[in-house]
């Protein structure tokens, strides 16, 4: 039975008062099944990397409830959010964010040092070798190619065995071939290893990869990919999408509510 990593009820975003109120989202409701891989797209200003903030509890939202693995962001205080996003989630973003001074190996454990935890060295191998690095860990980041310091940062993201990995543009700073390897290593923790992951993406060639694509404008769900996912179909889909008013779609979540 497939249960759900992550649900989001009724999210609303509202920033600035007056004529400078921006409302980044307007009643998401939706929910990432564990196990599976969905990519969030949409114009400039749709919404996307503010869902993507609230779900991983980097923002708080003005109205609605986050649950991540069974907890309520919304009844977390500010030290319980922050065990909660180091330890059950993982994060990957468009720059790599690795420490220059500091190895591979030495950049994966850190998530664990911060929280006062010394990993186990095979754990720290067995990271690295799930993205393909194991015989990179003493090489410092810029001894590695985009695409290694990518895979590093993938790595880090899971070695505290995250409930969900949320990717934000996580190939926008790669050419062609390392984008490709990064979102094979993303799909293949979903296949193999069971991993959620949730990732934004302006890429119909990346949101190919997932099982699900979310299309978002004006701060609402307006459309949803499933089942026989290619770039040629999404492409389609997001310039359809713009011919026609932004009318929000009923997903899983909104529907059982």
């Amino acid at each position: 039975m497939t249960t759900d990593t992550v649900t989001l009820t009724g999210l609303r975003a509202v920033y600035g008062t007056g004529t400078r109120r921006v409302t980044a989202l307007d009643g998401v409701s939706t929910s990432f099944a564990s196990g599976t891989f969905t990519a969030v797209m949409g114009p400039s200003g749709s919404g996307k990397s503010t869902l993507l903030h609230c779900a991983a509890g980097l923002d708080s939202p003005t109205e609605g409830i986050v649950t991540i693995d069974g907890t309520r962001l919304n009844d977390l205080g500010d030290n319980e959010l922050t065990r909660l996003r180091r330890d059950r989630i993982g994060f990957v973003f468009q720059a790599f964010n690795l420490v220059t001074t500091l190895t591979a190996a030495q950049n994966v454990e850190l998530p664990l040092r911060l929280a006062g935890r010394r990993p186990p060295a095979e754990d720290v191998t067995a990271a690295l070798d799930a993205v393909g690095l194991a015989d990179r860990a003493g090489h410092r980041p810029s001894e590695l190619s985009g695409g290694e310091q990518q895979r590093v940062a993938v790595a880090r993201a899971l070695i505290t065995r995250p409930a969900v990995v949320f990717a934000d543009e996580p190939t926008g700073a790669l050419d062609s071939a390392a984008s490709r390897q990064v979102l094979r290593l993303l799909r293949g923790l979903v296949d193999d290893h069971g991993q959620t992951v949730v990732m934004v993406t302006h890429d119909p060639t990346a949101a190919a990869y997932a099982d699900r694509v979310l299309l978002l404008a004006d701060g609402r769900v307006v459309d949803e990919l499933t089942g026989g996912i290619t770039a040629a179909a999404v492409a389609a889909r997001i310039a359809e999408r713009e011919t026609r008013p932004s009318s929000p779609v009923t997903t899983p979540a909104e529907s059982s509510c």
